[in-house]
Parts: structure tokens; sequence; C-alpha cells
């Protein structure tokens, strides 16, 4: 399945996504429930759009505070959001809903651990309730103050096992992990942990938004056909996170062109 999260036309709202994105070709979308209302009147207009429900984002997305998406600051409350997300996406069918970890901020590194090991354990609790896989995202080493405490697949891998969660995979975002050192072995010998893929390219520096794929340096050609090789028969999942003061992003174009775009660049890498 071909999808396209919706954080890649982040003006335009769900019914429009919706629209747009079938429109394109796209087979699913990735939800961020930042575009949610109400439900029954979205899970009607997602039936009558055709599209199936890739990889989901939470409201409040990480377990520690960050610096990127706002949200409570006390960690309770973060918990308890990702666990009633899980409850709610469980509605829409989702291969899989992700979460980050948040950065130590002003805690140790061993205290984060702990607290983000027991916040896993109970949204992954919540989601074995309702039928919905977690999937732990780990985010880019440039971004490590800001977003996570796990940076690489094995990384996150291991945050997993020290809170004892075999069973929780990994949301493996191509934009983060390309330049692992070890990335072509991580994708071939955990692919059976990997609960979606996002597919986006990196642009070379000064540039920090995302490419469309093929459009980068990341080699998501490459990377693709590795996941296909080793036996991934998930999503592909396109997000693309623009600029909104450059009018070549992204971001700066109507949904219906975006999704177009972003339909043409994958289509164009896919093993």
């Amino acid at each position: 399945m071909l999808s396209l999260s919706e954080i890649s036309t982040v003006g335009a709202s769900f019914r429009e996504d919706l629209r747009a994105y079938a429109a394109a070709g796209f087979d699913g979308i990735g939800i961020w429930e930042s575009k949610l209302g109400d439900d029954e009147a979205d899970l009607a207009a997602l039936r009558e759009s055709g599209l199936r429900v890739a990889n989901c984002v939470p409201l409040v997305p990480s377990i520690l505070p960050n610096a990127v998406i706002e949200g409570p600051l006390d960690v309770e409350e973060r918990i308890e959001s990702l666990c009633a997300s899980m409850a709610r996406f469980a509605r829409y069918g989702p291969e899989s809903v992700l979460c980050l970890t948040g950065p130590a901020g002003e805690l140790d590194e061993t205290e984060a651990r702990r607290v983000v090991a027991e916040g896993l354990t109970r949204i992954a609790a919540a989601g074995a309730t309702a039928g919905v896989r977690l999937g732990l995202e780990p985010i880019h080493a440039s971004e490590r103050e800001a977003l996570t405490l796990v940076t690489t697949i094995p990384e996150a891998l291991a945050l997993l096992a020290e809170a004892g969660l075999p069973d929780v995979g990994i949301m493996v975002d191509l934009w983060h992990v390309w330049d692992t050192p070890t990335v072509e072995h991580d994708l071939r010998e955990h692919v059976d942990r990997i609960t979606g893929v996002h597919v986006a390219d990196w642009f070379p520096p000064p540039r920090t938004d995302r490419a469309l794929p093929g459009e980068g340096v990341s080699r998501t050609r490459e990377l693709l056909a590795i996941l296909a090789d080793a036996g991934f028969r998930g999503s592909w999942d396109v997000e693309i996170f623009g600029d909104p003061q450059r009018p070549d992003s992204l971001w700066s174009l109507p949904v219906d062109e975006a999704a177009r775009r972003a339909y043409e660049a994958a289509v164009g890498v896919l093993p």
C-alpha cells in the first residue's frame, strides 16, 4: 500500500486530504490525530474515500515533553493521552500507531529511560487491549535534544528490551535513519519488528525541510529495495515536513498538487 501522511499537506483538513489523496492515486492515508474531529463523521468519510489507514500519529506523540509539538508538560497526562489515542485510532483500523520517547530534558539519562520504559509499557498495554500495534520511532541524531532518547533502530530496540516489550515494534522513518552507519544491516536484520515506513528524502544542507522521495541525497530507492528484499510487506507512507517560507516546498502547494507530486515521486522510487 502506498499512503501519504497528513503532515505532508499540513494546511488541509482531514476531508480535503481524503479527497486529494484518493484522486492522486494513493491507496492509504497516514492519519494525524490533530486533524480528526467527530469520529463518526470522519469514519464515514474515510469509508467513502476507499482509502485504508497506514501509520497514525497521536495528538501527543511523545512520552516526555518535546521542543517541537505542543502538549502538556506533565508526563502522566502525556501517557494518558497516548493511551487514549491508541483506543481512538483502533476504530480506524491502522497498521500501527507510533510514538516518540521525547528528549531527556532536565532528567538524567537513566531516569529518562526509566520514565519512558514505564510509559511504553502502559501505552503498549492500551494498544493490545484495543488491538492496535505500537511502533517506537527513532529520530535523527541532529534532533536528539529536541525530540528523542533513541536515534537508531538498535537504540530503539535496546530501550524496548529494557522495558520488556518484545512485541512492540519500530516505526522506521528513512529520513531519520538513512545515514546510520549500519542502516542496511539494521533494516534487514530487524524487518520483522518494523511496524511501518515513512518515506522522504534528505536535501543537502542548508535546507532542513524534506525532499520528495528520489529528489534528495539519502538513497531512498536503495533503502526501499533493501526493505522489500528483506520481506517488508507493510505500507510505504510518504511523510514530508515542508517549509512554508519556500515556494518550492510541498507545504506551499495546494493540497491536490501536493498529493499529486508526492504520488508521482513515490511511484518513481518504489521497488
